[in-house]
């Protein structure tokens, strides 16, 4: 099998192992990007990272550095609308998606794509924010994972009570009246890091991990984005509702949630994790969204625990 290699900007990233990039095509023929690293010894498997909106390979090579001194292989994709996969729509900075089923056409792309490049198995899930939302419908389509983390997964988003019925409304009238593609009221271009200052910020406390997202995206802003379409919220929260009517998946599962975190929602979160068989839920007392991207013993901390967690589902 041939593979087409892809950008791997190594220059924004440190630690081994060093990254490998691939295009891939997904069924629909949309073009994305999968990274991955493989350490000299690999024997717990392969971490398979679903990132959350907005975010791209490079920014979870820390976290592979992370797997990789506990034993495991990772990859981590592009998503359609992302990084430098395909953009859906004219503004570049726009989050988009067709349906938020088109998702899945990327999930079994990188697995069919981790499988012909013989990443070790079993495979492990963790997913990130937007990542959670996909890889919860992906384990319902029964993802080849043998056991599943979370970073605050986005089962549930924090709108304003007076807010929600205008998201709901555009959200779901947008596209047929063909400005689906729009950015949503308050959104823009600027993407999230490149705008807020570190005080106060929604992502992390830590401000080291603050500065590499944003030294990242100014040495390569060609990987930013910006806010959702008032498209994406509305195939969001269609997709939230769908999911939260369906039971857990029969899979081991561990949860972190920070204990400030102000995007997901924390009561979904806790209604699920409460009721998942197999189920964990860790809450990290001061910690924002970024619990992977928190201060050093926060996330050190998770990252033992996702690995002790994945080695006692081999």
């Amino acid at each position: 099998m041939t593979m087409q290699s892809a950008p791997y900007y190594d220059d924004i990233v440190s630690g081994d192992p060093q990254g490998t990039a691939h295009w891939i095509t997904a069924a629909d023929g949309v073009r994305l990007r999968v990274g991955h690293w493989t350490p000299k010894s690999a024997p717990n498997g392969t971490v398979i990272m679903f990132p959350g909106r907005t975010e791209y390979v490079e920014k979870y090579h820390h976290a592979a550095v992370e797997f990789a001194n506990r034993g495991f292989a990772s990859a981590a994709i592009d998503w359609r609308g992302q990084g430098i996969a395909d953009r859906l729509t004219a503004v570049r900075g726009t989050g988009h998606v067709g349906q938020f089923s088109d998702y899945q056409l990327d999930v079994t792309a990188f697995v069919d794509h981790a499988r012909a490049l013989g990443l070790p198995e079993p495979y492990y899930l963790i997913g990130h924010s937007m990542g959670g939302c996909i890889g919860l419908r992906a384990l319902h389509l029964d993802l080849p994972v043998q056991a599943a983390a979370f970073s605050a997964p986005m089962w549930g988003v924090l709108i304003a009570p007076h807010l929600r019925p205008i998201a709901w409304g555009l959200g779901s009238i947008a596209g047929r009246v063909g400005i689906g593609h729009l950015f949503a009221p308050g959104q823009g271009e600027t993407t999230y890091v490149l705008d807020a200052p570190f005080e106060d910020n929604t992502l992390t406390t830590d401000p080291k991990m603050f500065e590499m997202l944003r030294e990242q995206l100014i040495a390569h802003p060609e990987l930013a984005l910006g806010g959702p379409s008032m498209h994406w919220v509305g195939m969001s929260l269609i997709e939230m509702r769908t999911l939260a009517k369906m039971p857990s998946p029969n899979m081991p599962c561990l949860t972190f949630l920070g204990g400030n975190e102000r995007i997901v929602d924390p009561a979904r979160i806790k209604s699920r994790m409460a009721k998942w068989p197999n189920g964990t839920l860790k809450i990290l007392n001061g910690a924002e969204h970024e619990v992977m991207m928190e201060t050093p013993e926060m996330a050190t901390a998770a990252f033992d625990d996702m690995a002790a967690h994945f080695k006692a589902h081999t």
